[in-house]
């Protein structure tokens, strides 16, 4: 088993994200190497799930990566659930040509959702692109009426990201509307991510880097569900982003914008030069993660009690590897 060197880190959110307001894991680093992964599972995912998440970061460590076919990779602004000022804030900002809105918040209603998307389309003008994305809120009845009334205040929506939670209930969906449907939850948490192309639940696959067990798992994924892939992020350090965009710049085909443009979502970070976007595009690192800035390090270094915290829960999927012998 590599030794890492690892470093427990938190980090607040510059505004609330689904639910979140407070980002935490874990970097390793292989002195071997000189390689950095990010280990960083939402804190209620227990071992079994988290582990993919550590395959993806040892893979990063290892500097295990397939050859970029590209030196950027387009990306889009992330819109939160906030009010229809804040959202035209966060898209000038972002200097994207696509946004992904935030939509079906508890304790919001659709017709916040509609605000929220009106502003977004007069802040990224004609040509623009919106994608929504409802993390799975709504039954299909409901769905219907939604996508109906957020495509018609977006002007045109290039896509729906997870709004039903189950593939069977894609599957009606994508079958009722004409907004194409993304799969991300059905692919990312299911014990069978080729559900949704067996059941032609989906138009667009959504792929995660972390969760789905490293950038060459997900390359394999993509080439068997046979469907136009976006990458994406998990809120994660520029250590952790950069794992996405080494998927993103390694597949033969990129259709649309890619959902790693969240670094900024972060109110510090990790790296020496963030991945931030420029021109609506995320720079491909030369050679490979970026290069941790020790005094960030230190900076963001989570306090003992979560450093406890992440010590054990690593323990914990080490554990549950051995009785699996693996």
């Amino acid at each position: 088993m590599t030794a890492y060197d690892v470093h427990a880190w938190s980090v607040p959110m510059r505004v609330r994200f689904r639910g979140i307001t407070v980002r935490e894991g874990v970097l390793l680093h292989d002195p071997a190497t000189g390689g950095w992964g990010e280990w960083s599972p939402f804190l209620d995912y227990d071992a079994r799930v988290a582990e993919p998440w550590l395959r993806c970061a040892e893979e990063a460590a290892a500097g295990d990566w397939p050859a970029p076919l590209r030196d950027r990779v387009p990306v889009n602004v992330t819109v939160p659930a906030v009010g229809p000022e804040r959202a035209a804030e966060v898209v000038a900002a972002g200097g994207c040509g696509t946004a992904k809105v935030k939509v079906a918040e508890p304790g919001q209603t659709l017709a916040d959702d509609e605000a929220r998307l009106e502003a977004v389309r007069d802040a990224l003008g004609p040509d623009g692109l919106v994608r929504v994305d409802a993390n799975g809120a709504w039954d299909v009845d409901t769905a219907v009426r939604a996508l109906r009334l957020l495509d018609r205040a977006a002007g045109g929506l290039e896509y729906a990201e997870q709004p039903c939670a189950s593939v069977e209930e894609l599957a009606e969906l994508r079958r009722r509307v004409d907004v194409p449907v993304a799969a991300d939850e059905s692919i990312r948490r299911a014990e069978d991510p080729y559900r949704v192309r067996d059941l032609e639940a989906a138009d667009v696959a959504v792929l995660k880097v972390q969760p789905l067990g490293g950038v060459r798992a997900c390359v394999r994924i993509a080439e068997d569900i046979g469907l136009p892939v976006v990458v994406s992020s998990a809120l994660e350090t520029s250590v952790g982003i950069a794992a996405g965009v080494a998927l993103a710049a390694a597949l033969p085909e990129l259709p649309h914008a890619c959902g790693l443009a969240t670094v900024q979502l972060l109110a510090d970070d990790v790296a020496a030069t963030p991945l931030l976007p420029r021109d609506g595009a995320l720079a491909v690192p030369a050679g490979g993660g970026p290069q941790v800035d020790q005094d960030a390090l230190a900076r963001v270094a989570a306090d003992p009690a979560r450093a406890a915290h992440w010590a054990a829960r690593l323990a914990e999927v080490r554990a549950l590897r051995q009785d699996r012998g693996s």
